[in-house]
């Protein structure tokens, strides 16, 4: 497939996008001017994880070459975002710019292994700090904004991840569109990734589960955009991308929420992903559909869910950059999305604010997969490590406090605990008997 032909469905999406008659309030009109609009956002984070690996499970650091049965990292990050206006006009031109940087708080060459957070240097030597800056200049006309250079992005098939010590981000163009009311239109292509480890920019693009693929991807495409219907509550979802020479993918989702009586409400939420293998096929054959559903019922501050997700594929559902899986059983160590797998969640969550502080809340929740069976991938392709009769369970813990006035406003506290149980078979697969602890406070301030 030659590459202009990939990139088609982007270029299309570009042309139709800037040629929509402008229905909706036109933000160009409001733009105050290159420095009048600017901001700075700057957001303090400390975290500490602790993996303490059960029945007789380890993690293998690769640079010091020994085994260990915990992995401990802690570290505090500081970001900065800067964000400047428009210049005023019918076309209004502007610059994005970030600056990252962390500092290794827990200087242990071993348990600093897994590297989850905090680099090492090649001969396993824990860093004492790292960082890495970006910029992306961006034109806007009418509603529609273009953005280049590096960003981080928010989809269901390329969304950026922010859940360690620094975000992730990639390097490309990024055209974004609300003209029309009541619909939100995206258009991209990258070719460049930066890890949340990363310490330096543009590395190639890599999927999250492929561990015997020949070589990285060239780039990620990507066309479409959210509806908010006429019917109130109701919101509508579809995306479809191309990972060059590996696979295209595609996403439908939908979420819709019933006022039952005074504070109580029934909401769904439906995530259906399409994976299927495209020119050169260096992932081998792929041919997966995974779907889940989650059902939410609300009454007063209490909120009790139930879902379930199911892969339907000889290969797991895969995914570029660390957040793009907006499945509802992705939970905080494994994503539940092994071949053919099927997994069901219950959880529970509570606002503690009603009896305690306001901005205090807790939940847990539980999910169990099986019927894991790999056993049929292509034994040429990247996936080829999946067994049959996989099963496991996983419960998180989740308690927060987030301060809602005052001179400290926004600083939030949180604590995490995990566990993670499989059978034999699915040990194999690379996801340990696990239990986590995390602890983090973040604090952010907007000059």
């Amino acid at each position: 497939m030659k590459k202009n032909r990939k990139l088609a469905p982007c270029a299309a999406a570009m042309t139709l996008l800037c040629a929509l008659p402008v229905h909706a309030t036109v933000e160009q009109d409001k733009a105050e001017g290159l420095l009048e609009g600017q901001s700075l956002q700057i957001l303090n984070r400390a975290l500490y994880e602790g993996l303490d690996y059960r029945h007789g499970d380890r993690f293998y650091n690769r640079k010091l070459k020994v085994y260990s049965d915990q992995a401990v990292e802690a570290g505090y990050g500081l970001m900065a975002t800067y964000q400047s206006g428009f210049t005023q006009g019918i076309v209004g031109f502007g610059v994005d710019a970030h600056a990252y940087g962390a500092v290794n708080l827990n200087r242990d060459n071993i348990h600093n292994g897994r590297e989850r957070y905090l680099p090492t240097e090649a001969d396993g030597e824990s860093m004492d700090d790292y960082g890495r800056a970006g910029a992306a200049v961006k034109i806007r006309a009418s509603s529609t904004t273009l953005k280049y250079g590096e960003m981080r992005t928010k989809n269901p098939i390329f969304n950026s991840s922010d859940t360690r010590l620094l975000p992730e981000t990639n390097t490309g163009w990024l055209l974004t569109s609300k003209n029309i009311p009541d619909l939100s239109l995206q258009a991209g292509h990258f070719t460049g990734w930066s890890d949340r480890t990363a310490r330096r920019n543009d590395n190639p693009l890599r999927a999250n589960y492929i561990t015997r693929a020949t070589r990285s991807g060239d780039s990620f495409s990507f066309v479409g955009g959210t509806w908010s219907a006429p019917i109130k509550a109701l919101s509508l979802t579809a995306y479809a991308g191309n990972f060059e020479d590996f696979w295209n993918t595609y996403y439908l989702g939908s979420t819709y929420s019933w006022q039952l009586a005074n504070r109580q409400s029934l909401s769904y939420n439906l995530n259906i992903y399409r994976n299927t293998d495209t020119g050169s096929a260096y992932a081998g054959k792929v041919d997966n559909t995974t779907w889940s559903l989650m059902s939410t019922y609300a009454l007063g501050a209490h909120k009790f869910g139930i879902g379930y997700q199911k892969v339907h594929g000889d290969t797991p559902f895969d995914y570029v950059n660390r957040g793009s899986i907006w499945l509802d059983n992705a939970m905080q160590i494994s994503d539940f999305n092994g071949p053919h797998e099927a997994s069901w969640q219950t959880k529970y969550e509570v606002d503690l604010g009603e009896w305690f502080s306001p901005g205090l809340s807790a939940s847990i929740g539980y999910t169990r997969g099986s019927d894991i069976d790999g056993s049929k991938a292509d034994p040429r392709g990247a996936y080829a490590y999946y067994g049959k009769d996989g099963k496991h369970w996983e419960r998180d813990m989740l308690v927060r406090y987030t301060v809602r006035d005052g001179a400290a406003k926004g600083l939030a506290f949180h604590v995490r605990y995990s566990v993670h149980r499989n059978n034999e078979a699915h040990r194999k697969q690379g996801e340990y008997n696990i239990d986590q602890v995390r602890l983090g406070v973040e604090f952010p301030l907007s000059l």
